[in-house]
């Protein structure tokens, strides 16, 4: 079938996201929760040369480490498909970093509040790079609750930046959270450098 130019089909848009935050975060659950296809999982098990270099306070069940990424899709509307990509947490990975973020929208940081520390690295990387982001704080049981504005002034974040509660296990919960993110990245690209 031949289409006249003004007849084809128009295509999705397509936008790169990074899932980015600390050590068992959550990224890994927030790519699986949401994607529409089945996510790809670079996770090993931990074993005990983990010992001393990954810090297990308050992840104390947790069994595996995304040791390069997790990939998933998502479809929103008929306008844009965004193509997730989850950073792993833990130190020794980050050199695969740079190569992640390269061509991405913006981020999403998941924030642990047992742990909420291990957001500054996700929070410096992209403030450096100029690369818009959102912060999630992902609601684990028994975690300590704080108010949005107390996770805020915790990470020193600049006023526009969005912080959202979630739920990485929720599909809805983690879609609004991509949702965020795109609006954000939208109203920044839309405003004159020097703003």
């Amino acid at each position: 079938m031949v289409f006249a130019r003004s007849e084809r089909p128009r295509l999705p848009t397509a936008i790169k996201i990074l899932v980015a935050g600390g050590f068992g975060a959550g990224k890994t659950t927030m790519v699986g929760a949401v994607s529409e296809t089945r996510p790809l999982r670079t996770e090993e098990v931990l074993t005990d040369r983990g010992i001393g270099v990954d810090d297990l306070t308050s992840v104390e069940a947790k069994r595996t480490t995304t040791v390069a990424m997790d990939f998933g899709r998502i479809t929103l509307g008929s306008d844009y498909v965004l193509y997730l990509f989850g950073t792993p947490g833990q130190e020794r990975f980050w050199f695969v970093w740079d190569e992640l973020a390269e061509g991405s929208l913006g981020a999403v940081i998941l924030a642990d509040t047992r742990r909420l520390a291990d957001c500054f690295p996700s929070v410096d990387y992209f403030e450096r790079r100029g690369t818009p982001f959102v912060v999630a704080v992902n609601c684990f049981e028994g975690a300590p609750t704080f108010e949005l504005d107390e996770v805020r002034l915790a990470l020193q974040l600049n006023p526009s930046v969005p912080i959202i509660m979630c739920d990485a296990r929720k599909r809805e919960s983690s879609r609004e959270v991509l949702i965020a993110l795109v609006k954000h990245s939208a109203r920044l690209r839309a405003e004159p450098v020097g703003s």
